[in-house]
């Protein structure tokens, strides 16, 4: 066809959605004019009269620079030549924005900084305030635990303790005696000071460990009725564990000593376990001697003590750390008040209060970091532990750590034998509400320690062994023997893998 002469009376252009723009959106490429029979002419000499653009929808390129402008002139790609001219309405547009994400970060982060428990911190220092200090007992606290073999006597000691030191009404005592009376247990009723529960006075055997308090001039004591019988040995370990002193009851009544303390009774084991679970200091009761068998004689005494000593020195207990304390708990004859001569001539010793309030004080220290093996747990509005404070001192407000789990908590409340307090001493039975943590996370014998030096925790352990006494069934002790581990609070199943010698 004939070649076109001049330039097209239009350009071509291309529109697509909504209005058309003011300036059609062109593309042009090349210089000015059409090429002619459609062949791209030589570039000119020098710099082109305009500049290679591509314009989409928007108002015309720019007079220098190759770029691209797509949708308006705020956003420009300036490739390969000067920038564009000083046009910088862009730049207010991203500070708005860094604006706006910097105040939805602050919108987030708001309640970040206030969490509830921290308004808490500011219970920490009360501890140290004299107010509180109404509540806190300077004076040293023991656990008694009373061991020995059934029927010794142990729970009627403990009822007659909690009567002379009148933390039981006559009354209390009258409706006891009814009761024994009616099941034809007469002698039994001050035992059921101890023995709350309808089964133990029914056969007259403590199967739970009984806790009572009381306290003297001197000294705060917890006591600890263990039971005697064999079958509830599992639950004598776990009233040792908690036992700063253990109170051994002996019945010096004839025919009753021989069979606690022969092969098979509970004296030797008790003794032995007693040791093993750290209690260190031993009190030797030797009770009923206002039986008819014995009448204060003191030939029986000589005898019982003759027999005792060297076991208890083979048990690991020295003579120092041992007392031997003649009683009749059914009457009460020097538990308080010191035996008189007309009674018992011969006996020139301490009551059983007075031994206790001049026994030395522990060693314990309350700089050392915190640990609390846990006894018990429940809910009460919140996680609610006990456990005896075995080192450091614990004060509402403190941050510990639950191992083995390693779940961070804070102590929100400390109770001492009920009664609220700010803080408490190494060796107390205590409660403590804790927050941040659930009670079926907690296990009995899951340790409370301080964050600063936590437990390890391990699933093998060497130890050294000393063998008392085997099942009949399981007479042979070798590798892959199983049994059960009682360490503190914790009772778990274990295996011997290797014996070292």
């Amino acid at each position: 066809p004939a070649a076109p002469t001049g330039p097209p009376a239009k350009a071509k252009s291309l529109a697509i959605g909504g209005e058309a723009p003011k300036k059609a959106a062109t593309v042009t490429i090349g210089g000015d004019g059409a090429p002619q029979f459609f062949e791209r002419p030589a570039p000119p000499e020098g710099a082109p009269a305009k500049a290679k653009a591509l314009s989409i929808g928007g108002e015309a390129a720019p007079a220098k620079a190759k770029s691209l402008s797509i949708g308006g002139p705020a956003k420009v790609v300036s490739i390969g030549g000067p920038p564009p001219a000083a046009k910088e309405e862009p730049a207010p547009a991203p500070e708005k924005v860094a604006e706006k994400v910097a105040e939805i970060k602050v919108a987030e982060e708001k309640p970040k900084p206030a969490p509830a428990p921290v308004e808490k911190e500011e219970d920490v220092p009360i501890a140290d305030d004299g107010a509180e200090d109404a509540n806190f007992d300077p004076r040293e606290h023991l656990n008694l635990v009373f061991i020995g073999h059934v029927d010794a006597g142990k729970s009627t000691i403990g009822g007659q303790i909690l009567l002379q030191a009148g933390m039981v009404d006559d009354r209390t005592i009258e409706k006891y005696q009814s009761e024994a009376k009616d099941k034809n247990r007469e002698s039994w009723y001050m035992a059921y000071i101890m023995d709350t529960n309808e089964e133990e006075r029914a056969k007259g055997k403590t199967v739970e460990v009984g806790r009572a308090h009381f306290e003297t001039e001197k000294k705060r004591y917890t006591v600890l009725d263990a039971p005697g019988h064999k079958n509830y040995v599992p639950n004598m370990i776990a009233g040792a564990a908690q036992a700063d002193v253990g109170v051994l009851v002996i019945a010096a009544r004839k025919g009753e000593f021989e069979t606690g303390f022969e092969r098979g009774g509970q004296t030797r084991e008790h003794a032995q376990l007693a040791k093993t679970l750290g209690v260190t200091k031993l009190i030797v009761l030797v009770n009923k001697m206002d039986d008819q068998t014995v009448m204060w004689d003191k030939t029986r005494w000589d005898e019982i003590n003759t027999k005792l000593s060297p076991f208890l020195k083979s048990c690991g207990y020295p003579s120092k750390d041992v007392q031997y304390v003649p009683v009749s708990g059914l009457y009460g004859t020097n538990m308080k008040d010191t035996v008189g001569k007309d009674v018992c001539p011969w006996y020139d010793g301490k009551s059983f209060f007075e031994t206790l309030d001049d026994l030395e004080p522990l060693d314990r220290n309350p700089d050392a970091p915190f640990r609390m093996p846990i006894l018990d747990k429940h809910k009460d509005m919140g996680t609610i532990v006990m456990g005896k404070t075995e080192a450091g001192i614990v004060k509402r407000g403190d941050k510990l750590i639950v191992m083995p789990n390693a779940v961070n908590v804070k102590v929100s409340t400390v109770y001492r034998d009920d009664v609220e307090v700010s803080k408490v001493m190494p060796g107390e039975n205590v409660r403590l509400r804790l927050a941040g943590i659930e009670e079926e996370q907690l296990m009995s014998g899951f340790v409370l320690c301080a964050p600063s030096a936590p437990v390890h925790v391990t699933q093998e352990i060497e130890c050294q062994l000393a063998i008392l006494e085997l099942l009949e069934h399981k007479s042979l002790f070798t590798a892959g023997y199983k049994a059960v581990i009682h360490i503190h609070a914790v009772t778990e199943e274990c295996e011997v893998t290797k014996i070292v010698h």
